[in-house]
């Protein structure tokens, strides 16, 4: 598999998880109805652990534009292999939302509220004031890219362990559930772009019965704030640990 067609697949099996779990929570008549918060966070996590394990041997498992974006500053990452390892993250995000609604199909129906319908695909803030969800997805996404970095800092390796192949990803979902459980009230904690615009597009797109807005007054936060805690994160990383 080219690393192209990893990065696609990966994150269509991060959303097939990621927002199945969501659905399983927040729609009607399912067997996990209104389970709560500790579902989503775990399922969260554990779809993180079980994309990354898929194909980080191929790729590198990044399955979230913030994650390579800062890397070429650090010479951690080929520049011109970014737009390459971005492209086919939305779209696989789309592919998974899509994967999603088919997984629950008669459970759209049974539930009245479009809102709920719109979480099982992407976040909404829990307060709508935009410059405050702009800074908490900074934070997160910050929190995000730095503890991955951590992670796979040379001192945080035992010389000659396949660490980062082997234990690394279950670290990740260590790593994305303590951000939703600490930092997720707000706005749902997307720390991704493309996991939160990928499926944003199959909710505007796909037949879902009762569904309201897209809330695409909303989408660039999960776009930008991520990408913005991200780079700052790897800056910290450089200051500090450099």
């Amino acid at each position: 598999m080219s690393p192209i067609l990893a990065e696609l697949f990966g994150t269509a099996i991060l959303i097939v998880l990621g927002d199945g779990v969501v659905a399983n929570v927040v729609l009607q008549r399912t067997k996990g109805h209104n389970s709560g918060w500790i579902v989503i966070t775990a399922g969260w996590a554990f779809g993180v652990t079980i994309a990354v394990n898929w194909v980080n041997s191929i790729s590198g498992a990044h399955l979230n534009p913030a994650v390579p974006i800062p890397l070429p500053s650090m010479g951690a990452f080929d520049g011109a292999k970014v737009p390459m390892s971005i492209a086919p993250q939305t779209p696989g995000g789309f592919l998974g939302g899509v994967i999603v609604w088919l997984a629950y199909l008669p459970h759209w129906k049974a539930t009245p509220d479009p809102v709920s319908k719109l979480a099982v695909f992407s976040t909404t803030p829990a307060i709508r004031q935009p410059g405050a969800n702009l800074l908490a997805e900074i934070i997160g996404g910050f929190a995000l890219v730095l503890s991955l970095l951590a992670v796979l800092s040379p001192g945080n390796l035992v010389p000659g362990s396949d660490l980062a192949k082997g234990f690394g990803p279950v670290l990740v979902g260590v790593i994305v559930m303590a951000i939703g459980l600490s930092l997720g009230g707000p706005t749902g904690y997307a720390i991704n772009p493309a996991r939160d615009l990928g499926p944003r597009i199959a909710h505007a797109l796909l037949p879902i019965d009762g569904k309201g807005s897209s809330d695409w007054g909303y989408a660039w936060i999960p776009i930008i704030g991520p990408t913005i805690g991200g780079v700052l994160a790897a800056f910290v990383y450089q200051l500090v640990w450099k």
